[in-house]
């Protein structure tokens, strides 16, 4: 399928090629910039804009309308800056000059010679450029050599072993019904359960319950904190956002980054507590703001500040708590655990349907900002940690399904540093946590948990290429490219001149769409891009012709 505006006329220079991998929101993102910026930098000259991608353009894989029913977005529609319908007005408002060409195939390869790149499709085809932009977004990766090992050690004793990624499609449909399962990872354990003859329905008070049908396995699911993320906020807040960001650069040293972005994130919980909920405080917004801003986060001069002036215990802030909630805990039995989780649980399902909790999203907002802040630099682990679990949960509708499957004696909590160990004697794992004595055996294990990006393992045939050949390089598991105009970066550490990369899986990328109204980090870098292969793509049409 082609989408054609104006060309150049026959005697001028050949048009400029760009080949943009990836047709999902990074991929949106960037073809919306070229279109929008090609009038002011390629002149006369004519543009050729490839976009590659087999699944539908605009939406991508991860959100095709395709997935299965009981898969959910996780943001609110109000959060979404551009929808995947925003890919079509891009190619239908194309400029003169600029025809965009649409490829439902998969690239397969990418190399260079001559000053050009060339793609190759998954169909046999190629495609010459000059300039590629990769955005393919979460791309996925091969197993990890403790994945591979326990696909043998299922293969070995007749076992059942779902990896990273299965969890979602039809994998779960082979659970055998009321044996037990052990589950790494609790996003995705409601999936689990998905047409087994039981139902969810409202018990008293209208809080979720679900009636098995009798045909359920029965689950026993773990992870490293031992708690799911944290379901996104189902309310607006409601006072006035603060300015930000306050206490965080993108100059901060690594050793004073924990201590300024919990401080930034403290700032906008309480800005929003005071300003909004000021009958559960104890002083004005400005007093509490002109000591807070000199005292040191989690020094004595912060508690004794909000120890004052925070009224309830449950409106102070606690991150280490929020961060590690299972931390240091121990239980004499998983009875004990499950009445603690039963009650996390409900706790957070509260917080996120009451408007009086409107300081938890501004928090977030607060961490958005910081993002974006730490977006032009290496990554820091527990940073990436903090923002998933903080902002990458499933939506409210999914924990309460988890606790109403807990109650239901479907799901047993094994608690945190969950361990799996293959037994050969017994033939099949041994699972066991920190918060608890003892452990649970099962012959089937489910990796209920999105793997961590690795290029290294990258699953994609042209990331994979790209690394063997060592022309691009891993970062903390990301992309690693130059940060000022997100050009690829080798694995001697050169800078490749026609190859970009953006997306969550790069070095300082973004994810998805931002919330309207937002300086997103996602459409700065796919504005960014845009320009720079712009210019070079013009440059090298102009010295061909020369």
């Amino acid at each position: 399928m082609i989408m054609i505006q104006g060309y150049a006329e026959r005697g001028r220079p050949r048009p400029a090629a760009v080949v943009v991998v990836g047709a999902g929101p990074a991929g949106t993102c960037v073809l919306e910039r070229i279109c929008a910026n090609a009038p002011d930098l390629i002149g006369d000259g004519g543009l050729d804009v490839h976009v590659v991608d087999p699944y539908p353009h605009g939406a991508g894989r991860v959100l095709s309308a395709g997935q299965p029913e009981r898969l959910l977005a996780t943001s609110a529609a109000g959060d979404v800056t551009v929808s995947a319908d925003a890919f079509e007005r891009a190619v239908r408002g194309a400029p003169r000059g600029v025809r965009v060409h649409l490829h439902r195939e998969r690239a397969v390869g990418l190399t260079g010679a001559a000053g050009r790149e060339r793609v190759e499709l998954s169909g046999g085809s190629r495609l010459d450029a000059d300039a590629v932009i990769l955005a393919q977004g979460h791309h996925g990766v091969r197993p990890s050599p403790d994945e591979a090992g326990q696909a043998a050690f299922a293969a070995r004793h007749g076992l059942l072993y779902l990896p990273s990624g299965d969890a979602a499609g039809p994998g779960p449909e082979q659970l055998p019904a009321g044996e037990p399962v052990l589950v790494r990872g609790a996003g995705l354990v409601a999936l689990l359960t998905a047409q087994r003859g039981g139902r969810f329905t409202s018990g008293r008070g209208g809080e979720l319950v679900y009636l098995p049908g009798g045909a359920e396995p029965l689950l026993y699911v773990g992870s490293r904190r031992g708690v799911p993320y944290q379901a996104a906020p189902g309310r607006p807040r409601t006072g006035p956002p603060p300015v930000l960001p306050r206490f965080l650069t993108s100059a901060t040293p690594p050793e004073e980054l924990r201590q300024a972005v919990a401080k930034e994130l403290a700032y906008t919980y309480y800005h929003e507590l005071f300003t909004a909920h000021p009958g559960r405080t104890r002083m004005g917004w400005d007093a509490f703001e002109a000591v807070f801003e000199r005292a040191e986060w989690g020094g004595k001069e912060m508690r004794a500040l909000v120890t004052r002036s925070v009224s309830r215990f449950a409106d102070r802030l606690n991150l280490d708590r929020l961060e590690r909630p299972l931390h240091g805990m121990r239980f004499g039995d998983l009875a004990g655990l499950q009445r603690w989780m039963h009650g996390y649980l409900a706790a957070g399902l509260e917080r996120r349907s009451d408007p009086a909790n409107s300081a938890d999203l501004a928090m977030i907002h607060g961490l958005l900002s910081a993002r974006a802040v730490l977006a032009d630099r290496a990554p820091d682990p527990w940073f990436e940690r903090l923002f998933r679990f903080l902002t990458g949960g499933p939506p409210v509708s999914r924990l309460a399904e988890l606790r109403a499957l807990a109650r239901a004696g479907v799901v047993t909590f094994l608690g945190g540093g969950l361990r799996v160990e293959q037994d050969e004697r017994l033939a099949g794992w041994r699972a066991s946590g920190t918060a608890v004595p003892g452990s649970v055996s099962a012959r089937v294990l489910v990796e209920a948990r999105l793997p961590e990006p690795d290029v290294s393992r990258a699953a994609d045939p042209l990331i994979a290429g790209l690394y063997a050949r060592g022309e691009c390089r891993d970062t903390g598991g990301l992309l690693d490219v130059r940060l000022a105009d997100r050009r690829v970066v080798g694995r001697a550490g050169d800078v490749h001149p026609r190859r970009f990369a953006l997306g969550p899986w790069t070095a300082g990328g973004a994810a998805g769409f931002a919330r309207p109204g937002g300086d997103a980090a996602m459409l700065g870098q796919a504005d960014a891009v845009a320009r720079a292969v712009l210019t070079q793509t013009t440059e090298a049409r102009l010295t061909a012709a020369a």
